[in-house]
């Protein structure tokens, strides 16, 4: 289920009410927040390194934004419902890449290897996902 269609869901819209171009301005702002969200969580998960390295606030997010991918992959392996082999083959590129995205060395993925590395996330931290999108639903609805 993709992010439009659960948050279509959430606010009781089907998304085949919308225009493809409503869902695809939908989904790209959806993305845009949910990007966000997981940025300031992983901030709060990285509080005591970011300390450490002494950034400012503009430098912790380029830090952030630079391992974003990364941070992600490393929080599926986490949970060990993955492996990098299993990311590469639901992924379908070669473990190799994925192994390069989740030690720094890959800091640029192309985005339909990205989206599909925040896809498997999706599914295995649904509740993650679920508060964040209210989250969202709730800025816009206030």
């Amino acid at each position: 289920m993709s992010a439009s269609e659960l948050l279509c869901q959430m606010i009781g819209n089907m998304p085949y009410k919308l225009t493809k171009r409503e869902n695809l301005f939908l989904e790209a702002e959806l993305f845009m927040r949910i990007h966000d969200e997981l940025k300031e969580i992983f901030k709060i998960q990285h509080i005591e390194y970011l300390k450490l390295q002494k950034l400012n606030i503009g430098m912790e997010d380029v830090m952030l934004e630079g391992n974003f991918i990364r941070l992600i992959i490393n929080d599926i392996l986490l949970t060990e419902e993955y492996t990098l082999e299993g990311i590469a083959c639901y992924t379908q590129t070669s473990e190799d890449v994925i192994h390069d995205i989740a030690v720094g060395n890959n800091l640029a993925p192309s985005f339909p290897l990205s989206r599909k590395i925040i896809e498997i996330h999706r599914t295995i931290r649904p509740d993650l996902y679920n508060n964040i999108l209210k989250k969202i639903l709730s800025t816009y609805t206030s």
